[in-house]
């Protein structure tokens, strides 16, 4: 069975000001399944997601969604294509509620009353807490819980790809437990998911395939259960074993 490949980045090479990040990097996400990209610190990997969402622009090599080259194309553009992207900091607009961090996602909808009801109930089976606090300022929230409400947004309207920042950063086991569940089932549902992560028991209950990223440039990729199956690899590329 072949398998198509959602995004492909071929030779990508990054500068930001004076500095060059990518050195060429060769990423392929597969449709329907989930990708980890794993690295050490300042491997590269955020670098990479922000030059897939044209929030920074690659020097050379091409970036292609589907049959679509986005490498010129503006972050708007891209997103408007079926592409979500969960930032680091979560982007979480602290003054306003949940609800309104929510309706500000939902592009389709002028007030709350025109959210598409069946997709909000789904979120809320994927994140009771999304539902819990819907009216609270999203400032007020826990780690995990503006968490939930980053992915939950980013959800709102239907996507074919998600793109997430380290979704596990500084969240409690029993959180942890939540998010591989929720990811699971956006995963069945039909969502094609590219996670960078440095939490190692997440990436191994999750990934379908992995990339791993050293210098700007990707230096392994394969499938997740035999990258999870040699320590010696693991030990070699991240400095540590799962």
């Amino acid at each position: 069975m072949t398998t198509t490949n959602l995004l492909e980045l071929s030779g990508v090479h990054t500068h930001i000001g004076a500095y060059h990040i990518l050195h060429g990097v060769n990423l392929a996400v597969p449709k329907g399944q989930l990708t980890m990209l794993l690295g050490r610190n300042g491997a590269g990997k955020t670098t990479t997601l922000r030059t897939i969402m044209g929030l920074w622009h690659a020097s050379q090599g091409s970036v292609r969604f589907g049959s679509t080259d986005i490498t010129a194309m503006h972050t708007p553009q891209i997103a408007e294509l079926g592409i979500a992207y969960v930032p680091e900091n979560m982007g979480i607009f602290s003054d306003l509620t949940v609800k309104e961090n929510m309706l500000l996602a939902a592009r389709a909808a002028k007030n709350a009353d025109q959210m598409d009801d069946a997709r909000l109930k789904w979120i809320f089976k994927l994140f009771p807490a999304v539902e819990k606090f819907w009216n609270h300022p999203a400032g007020k929230l826990s780690g995990g819980q503006k968490q939930m409400l980053a992915v939950s947004r980013a959800i709102v309207e239907p996507r074919e790809l998600l793109i997430v920042d380290e979704p596990s950063k500084g969240l409690a086991p029993a959180i942890i437990n939540n998010m591989i569940d929720a990811f699971s089932e956006l995963k069945k549902s039909g969502v094609t998911i590219l996670l960078v992560e440095q939490n190692i028991n997440f990436a191994q209950r999750l990934g379908d395939t992995v990339a791993v990223m050293d210098n700007g440039a990707v230096v392994h990729s394969g499938s997740m259960a035999a990258f999870s199956a040699d320590e010696a690899l693991q030990q070699s590329l991240l400095g540590l074993a799962l």
